[in-house]
């Protein structure tokens, strides 16, 4: 397994690049997101760590740009602790957000989580109420009309597809599709909620809201 890490930090990029090599990953080191970008095309991990606060394009820049083309996953890595500071990076398609400082074990058992959710399993279509969800190329048709959704959008909609009538809480759905169980960002679901509804127009009414609960899916 491939695994790049965008750290400014001298000591610590080395320190995760020993403990990763050690534990049989391979590795990447990378001071700036400038020249990570470039990499991620000719070295092509498959797994990403992104410090947040870089010289010159920060972090959440990053993110922004490499998940218009890729579906790498990444991981955060920050100092940065706040409820605000996670959700931002969350809501611009980081898979999993881990707060400085960390023994490399914690480190070790989120990439684990990170790519058990990322391996594909053997090819899937879910099809209800007209929608079309391809498990293996990541593609929603609706009506034959692909539909443009971001990686949380679609893991949103396909955990949906696949369990219909089943209640799930903010709490889960956080934690199924983010790898967070917290209730100070629950929030987030909601608003990832509202912006699939909104993509899937009339059909978005499937998408049945549970007052004080949670959501579930019920196509009528």
């Amino acid at each position: 397994m491939r695994i790049m890490t965008i750290e400014d930090e001298g000591a610590l990029r080395e320190l995760i690049e020993y403990d990763l090599t050690k534990a049989g990953f391979q590795c990447l080191g990378l001071e700036n997101a400038n020249d990570a970008l470039m990499a991620v095309e000719d070295w092509l991990p498959d797994l990403i760590l992104l410090d947040l606060m870089l010289p010159g394009l920060q972090g959440l820049q990053f993110l922004e740009i490499i998940r218009k083309t890729h579906r790498t996953p990444v991981i955060v890595i920050s100092a940065r602790n706040s409820e605000n500071d996670i959700i931002a990076a969350l809501d611009r398609g980081a898979d999993d957000y881990v707060t400085k400082p960390f023994t490399f074990n914690f480190l070790e058992a989120k990439i684990r989580a990170v790519t058990r959710r990322g391996q594909a399993g053997p090819a899937t279509v879910v099809e209800a109420g007209g929608i079309r969800l391809d498990l293996t190329s990541h593609k929603v048709k609706v009506e034959n009309q692909q539909l443009s959704l971001t990686q949380k959008e679609f893991e949103l909609l396909s955990l949906f597809m696949r369990s219909p009538g089943q209640v799930f809480s903010r709490n889960q759905l956080l934690n199924a599709v983010w790898g967070y169980d917290n209730e100070l960002i629950s929030r987030t679901v909601d608003a990832h909620v509202a912006t699939l509804r909104k993509k899937l127009a009339g059909r978005g009414r499937f998408i049945q809201t549970l007052p004080k609960i949670g959501y579930a899916w019920e196509v009528d």
